[in-house]
């Protein structure tokens, strides 16, 4: 067990029905704004007072962990200004909130390609990520620069070079071993996928990790997405019955 499977334990699950783990894509920042006449960074910028108050939520609820869809590996592709307000915005945000994160006990990660980034911002991210790594309350995970494809891609390149040295045997690589060679190797599996925004598809985030995952999907942009809206997604969650392809008598002869 790593380090940070014995924090993830560490924290009592409060409810079956509270997801242990959360991942959300917080999709329609651009066009909450553009409804507004202005510019799409606008929107960008509202956002931010929307994870904040996720977060929030998350710690009242016990939720354990929070991944959150930042950046994808394919949103390069968006105007330069764009993409250069979003790494400015990121860097911002990181200085303005590692108080408040030390505050609550919450421990940052950054998953996905960081290297792509400017060096100030990867400097922020490492120092970010240092100053949190002690914190046990909730693990708030970024995903940045990141793509399922790529998480998988990255997987295979490592189980391949651990069987070419000879510390690995193709036929030691099972479910459990690939899973440990993704970025998301430390933790479980998300609980509860959101995608705000209207959009109903996961986009290329975490492919390999959401083979059971309950999807929620939600017309509401996500600026417009605080407490009451989160709230009803948690709410539906504990409505549902996860069978992980069993039937439901037998998941009711084991409660």
């Amino acid at each position: 067990m790593t380090e940070q499977e014995e924090d993830i334990d560490m924290i009592p699950k409060e409810s079956s029905l509270v997801p242990e783990h959360v991942a959300i894509i917080m999709d329609g920042n651009g066009r909450w704004a553009e409804a507004r006449g202005e510019a799409r960074h606008a929107g960008h910028r509202a956002g931010v007072s929307c994870v904040r108050s996720t977060v929030e939520e998350c710690l009242s609820r016990g939720v354990k962990a929070l991944t959150l869809f930042a950046f994808s590996s394919e949103n390069w592709r968006r105007p330069e200004s764009e993409v250069n307000f979003l790494m400015d915005l990121f860097l911002s945000a990181l200085q303005r909130e590692v108080k408040r994160m030390q505050t609550n006990d919450i421990r940052l990660r950054v998953i996905g390609d960081v290297a792509a980034f400017p060096d100030k911002l990867q400097k922020r991210i490492r120092d970010t990520e240092h100053a949190t790594q002690g914190n046990d309350r909730l693990l708030l995970q970024v995903a940045a620069n990141y793509g399922g494809r790529w998480d998988i891609t990255q997987a295979a390149r490592r189980l391949a070079s651990a069987v070419r040295t000879g510390d690995l045997m193709p036929t030691d690589i099972d479910e459990k071993v690939f899973a440990r060679a993704t970025m998301l190797n430390d933790l479980p599996d998300p609980d509860l996928f959101i995608r705000t925004g209207g959009e109903m598809r996961i986009s290329n985030f975490m492919l390999w990790h959401c083979a059971y995952t309950e999807l929620y999907f939600t017309p509401v942009l996500w600026p417009d997405f605080l407490a009451p809206e989160f709230v009803k997604a948690l709410d539906e969650y504990a409505k549902r019955q996860r069978r992980f392809g069993q039937i439901s008598a037998q998941i009711e002869q084991t409660d």
